[in-house]
This record gives C-alpha cells, sequence and structure tokens, in this order.
C-alpha cells in the first residue's frame, strides 16, 4: 500500500510547501510577498503549458532577446529595453509579454492579456469560417431530347446555382443507338449556354468523353 507522501496529491502539496519555502527565503528584505511570485509563475507556466494554435508565438520567458521594442496595451510605444525589463513591465500589470513582430529590428513585444486576445482571434476565425462562401460543383442533366418544360426547369434551376456562386457540370449522356445523335446534343448544350450566358462564362466547350457528353459554367464576377 503507498504511503500518504505517495499519492499525487500529496507530491503536490508538498511540491507547493516546498516553493513557497524558497520564495519565501529568496524575497527576505524585498518587501515583495512570496504568493504573489507564485502566482505570476503558475499564470506564465499556465499559458506556456497549454498547445497553442500558432505555436511559433513567443510569450513571456520565451522571449530571450537582449532589446525589444515595447508597445503597451493601449498601444503606446514605451521604447526600446531588455527583454528582462519588458517582462517586469507587464508582470506589473499581470499581463503578458508576446512578440509580435519576431523580424522587426530589435524584434516588437506588445503587453496584453494573451488569453483574452487568443480568445478573440478564435472567435474571429469562427466568425470568418461562418461566413465563408463554399463553392460547389453542381450538376446539370439534360438529354438532347429534352422537352421545353423540362429545359426551362433545369434552366430555372442553373440560374438560381450560379447565383449563389456555384459551378455547373452540363451532362448527356447517350446510351445504344443514341450516340448517333452527339451533334443534337451538343446543339442542346450550346443552346443551354447561351440562355446562361448573362449569369455564366463557358469555363469548359461541350466535348464527348465516351458516352457522355460535359460542359462547364462559371459564374460571372
Amino acid at each position: 500500500m503507498p504511503s500518504p507522501q505517495d499519492c499525487v496529491p500529496c507530491r503536490l502539496i508538498n511540491t507547493k510547501s516546498h516553493l513557497m519555502k524558497g520564495l519565501t527565503v529568496l524575497l527576505a528584505g524585498t518587501g515583495v510577498p512570496a504568493f504573489i511570485v507564485l502566482k505570476n509563475i503558475r499564470r506564465c507556466s499556465s499559458i506556456a503549458s497549454k498547445p497553442q494554435q500558432h505555436a511559433q508565438t513567443q510569450i513571456n520567458e520565451e522571449i530571450r532577446d537582449r532589446e525589444v521594442r515595447v508597445v503597451s496595451v493601449d498601444g503606446e510605444q514605451l521604447g526600446i529595453m531588455s527583454a528582462v525589463q519588458a517582462l517586469h513591465l507587464a508582470d506589473e500589470q499581470s499581463l503578458d509579454l508576446v512578440k509580435i513582430a519576431p523580424m522587426a529590428a530589435p524584434p516588437v513585444c506588445k503587453i496584453m492579456d494573451y488569453g483574452k486576445f487568443r480568445f478573440e482571434q478564435s472567435k474571429k476565425e469562427k466568425e470568418a469560417r461562418k461566413n465563408q462562401k463554399t463553392i460547389e460543383l453542381k450538376e446539370i442533366r439534360l438529354s438532347y431530347k429534352i422537352d421545353i418544360h423540362d429545359f426551362n426547369t433545369k434552366l430555372e434551376q442553373s440560374k438560381k446555382f450560379l447565383a449563389a456562386g456555384h459551378k455547373l457540370k452540363v451532362s448527356i449522356r447517350f446510351r445504344g443507338r443514341e450516340m448517333a445523335h452527339a451533334n443534337l446534343g451538343r446543339q442542346t448544350m450550346e443552346r443551354f449556354a447561351e440562355l446562361v450566358a448573362e449569369s455564366a462564362a463557358i469555363e469548359r466547350v461541350p466535348k464527348l468523353e465516351g458516352r457522355q457528353m460535359l460542359m462547364f459554367l462559371a459564374p460571372k464576377k
């Protein structure tokens, strides 16, 4: 049976206790309470330990440049200083130091709430994906002997697809001896293309592939 010291909660409590004692000794005479430093350590380490969508973004202790140009949380230019000084400014405000322009000379870092920043970025990305229009390829099947009613129905359906930004694949399949009427199928497709010419451009002219004739249309921009 494991001893009380071997259980995970006990080890965590002992570790935290030893850390508090060590910080108390190190900070003796500085007037800085050990629990404040411990709080900032937890804040920084918890952010760094979470898998970030943009793993290349350096924050807090990950920034080890000799000099950085610092921008405040309000966008004010605070000048060039060491990374240690910049991190100290961020810690004083219980915020994070984030490198936003690593290729600049010197690199530019901004003081911000990184957790809040990533949350807002995530919301914007989700909204952008939500509003993004998905272009689909819709197929319209015709026949070289299609009647006028069916032809007009297909025509109206195609106009709706084009208005929604979708591309069209117009097809005619020939069975058995119908291959002898491929020229009639081409004429049907050409007529179809003429009637949607105001809203569609021909991407690929009617072409016979085996027993199927295909034509591709795209909405005009």
